[in-house]
């Protein structure tokens, strides 16, 4: 790793309280970014121009399965709860520790190419070391979670845990891994959905997570069946019943959040729990387009994420970012959802949904140098009138030039360093067609 690194010429971006756009220079020492927008000549190990370049930090998406990432294309137009039942949990159970390792190197290339630095996911119930593994030594910075699931109709036998050791694997998890390298690799507590997870598991989780300091992250809310399932096996709503389990707050993360009422906003907004707001794979799997403008109304706290490659099918955040706010204005008119709150969305936020914002989400001294280069010098981005808006409206995956975390250039001009690219999608494709073949799925 550089020692130094100076990035010059920028535009920078820093989503700092005020949303300062400053052009200058970035200088990182040591993995921690030590100047901002001040023009200097330092005498740095590595020196990046960034003309005709946004620099920002690097995107935090707050809901992922790098597991799925091998069933891209493989359980297409189907909605949720036969999308699990027909394609995700046979090939979840299908999964090897090789066909793991395999989903997770092209996830997290995909992520490094696109701008993302970090992210919260959730994993299938077997080999989740394999994946933390994965994050370690390709320099990503990740919070990680064991899927958890003790009960449920239509899981494979290679899913369905005993409640103890669901726990138990999950606790040891977390002693080994939580703030490893650096505190770059974190592990949480994954309950998959209160459909596919007991009451017993559930309270446990909510109190294992406060005793070791640790995020839950869980689904909630994402489709109509699901909710209705819920209901009649429980007595109540989705959000009420992981509420009265005590499994609210700033600790926790509840991707989707598609269908809620009115009583539920007012739960999420008073214990403060983080929405992760994923409106691609909300459009894809025919959920439901959730109530976001809404929940910002409220200041109930909102993230993005991609979900998974198998009901997205990128995990891009270009992507999510413009659906977000285009849904929003479809629905509520085209004052909602500024670019410039949706990038927000999409950094700073995320960062602070994963208790991380003193440490990353904006480009201010003192913080962890997670940032990216983005080259708005294109013909799809220019002119540069307004920089947030062509990162939004404009820009594609496939602008982000350079990816930094933790001080560590991960791809240079396009080129990622610390995996081999080719490599990546060679085992990639080889893992999955084996992995289709063991679970009976031929596409």
């Amino acid at each position: 790793m550089s020692e130094t690194i100076l990035i010059k010429g920028g535009t920078i971006v820093t989503m700092d309280e005020e949303n300062s756009i400053v052009r200058g220079d970035v200088l990182i020492r040591d993995g921690r970014i030590q100047d901002v927008g001040v023009k200097t000549n330092v005498d740095a190990d590595e020196i990046i121009d960034a003309t005709g370049c946004a620099l920002l930090p690097g995107f935090v998406q707050t809901h992922i399965h790098l597991c799925q990432t091998l069933f891209r294309g493989a359980a297409d137009d189907l909605s949720l709860i036969d999308w699990l039942k027909k394609r995700v949990w046979p090939m979840e159970a299908a999964h090897t520790a090789e066909s793991i390792r395999a989903s997770a190197r092209l996830g997290i290339a995909e992520m490094i190419r696109g701008g993302t630095t970090c992210a919260l996911t959730m994993e299938t119930v077997r080999h989740t070391e394999e994946v933390l593994q994965v994050v370690e030594e390709t320099g990503f910075r990740a919070t990680v979670g064991k899927c958890m699931m003790d009960k449920g109709d239509g899981v494979p036998g290679g899913l369905h845990e005993k409640t103890s050791d669901s726990i138990r694997e999950s606790v040891e998890l977390i002693e080994k891994w939580h703030e490893s390298a650096g505190g770059r690799v974190r592990c949480c507590f994954a309950p998959r959905f209160a459909v596919s997870c007991t009451r017993e598991l559930l309270s446990e989780v909510s109190e294992l997570a406060k005793k070791h300091q640790v995020m839950i992250h869980t689904h909630s809310s994402e489709n109509k069946n699901e909710c209705e399932i819920v209901e009649a096996e429980t007595g109540r709503r989705n959000v009420a019943y992981l509420d009265s389990l005590g499994i609210s707050g700033a600790h926790v993360v509840l991707a989707h959040c598609v269908h809620l009422d009115t009583e539920e906003m007012e739960t999420l907004a008073r214990t403060k729990t983080n929405v992760a707001h994923c409106p691609s794979s909300n459009l894809k799997l025919g959920s439901g387009l959730a109530r976001i403008a809404e929940m910002l109304a409220r200041k109930i706290p909102v993230s993005l994420g991609a979900d998974g490659a198998a009901c997205n099918n990128r995990l891009d955040m270009f992507t999510e970012m413009r659906t977000a706010a285009l849904l929003q204005k479809l629905a509520h008119g085209p004052e909602v959802l500024p670019a410039a709150r949706v990038l927000r969305m999409a950094t700073i936020d995320g960062a602070r949904a994963l208790g991380l914002e003193k440490e990353i989400g904006s480009l201010e001294a003192g913080k962890r140098a997670d940032l990216i280069v983005v080259n708005l010098d294109q013909l799809h981005s220019s002119p540069q009138r307004d920089v947030v808006s062509n990162l939004v409206y404009s820009a594609v995956a496939s602008d982000v030039r350079t990816t930094i975390i933790d001080g560590q250039v991960l791809m240079r001009d396009g080129e990622l360093l610390s995996m081999n690219e080719a490599s990546v999608i060679e085992d990639a494709n080889r893992e999955a067609s084996a992995l289709a073949e063991r679970a009976g799925i031929y596409t």
